[in-house]
């Protein structure tokens, strides 16, 4: 006789622990609605990442050149101000926390001017560090008064 046969098979014995009751569905309803943008009708942070990725293709093929380094600096730059910008508005509209991501734009901002102005490696790292700590600190705290939730 086959071991396969569907008709010989042994039941389960019915456990004695209780039951564990079913989750309540979670309703995606729960949270408030995420802030429109002041130009709301028109896509234009999708249009601005758009944009980016274009500039971004094209200074690739022309990398070796100036104008593909600056097509890829442009497309760089306007695919980060897309994310930037929906990262503030959520942040400090209460919707989401992105203190991290928006810490790190003035830390690295100033890191920027620090080494176009040709100060030493040793005193930017320490400067940013203390920027990006800063910002957080004070991003937290405006989150925290939106939304009454620590972050």
């Amino acid at each position: 006789m086959s071991r396969h046969n569907k008709s010989k098979r042994r039941r389960r014995s019915k456990s004695t622990a209780p039951q564990v009751p079913p989750r309540p569905p979670r309703h995606i309803d729960d949270r408030p609605e995420r802030p429109n943008a002041p130009w709301h009708p028109v896509p234009l942070v999708e249009l601005s990442v758009l944009v980016g990725i274009v500039c971004i293709a094209f200074g690739l093929f022309r990398r070796d050149d100036t104008g593909g380094r600056v097509l890829l600096a442009l497309g760089v730059s306007l695919g980060a101000l897309g994310g930037l910008d929906t990262s503030l508005r959520e942040h400090f509209a209460g919707y989401r926390s992105h203190g991290l991501v928006l810490a790190a734009f003035p830390a690295v901002a100033t890191a920027a001017v620090l080494g176009f102005a040709k100060v030493p490696l040793y005193v930017v790292v320490p400067v940013m560090l203390g920027v990006f700590l800063a910002a957080l600190v004070a991003l937290r705290r405006v989150y925290e008064s939106k939304t009454g939730v620590p972050a």
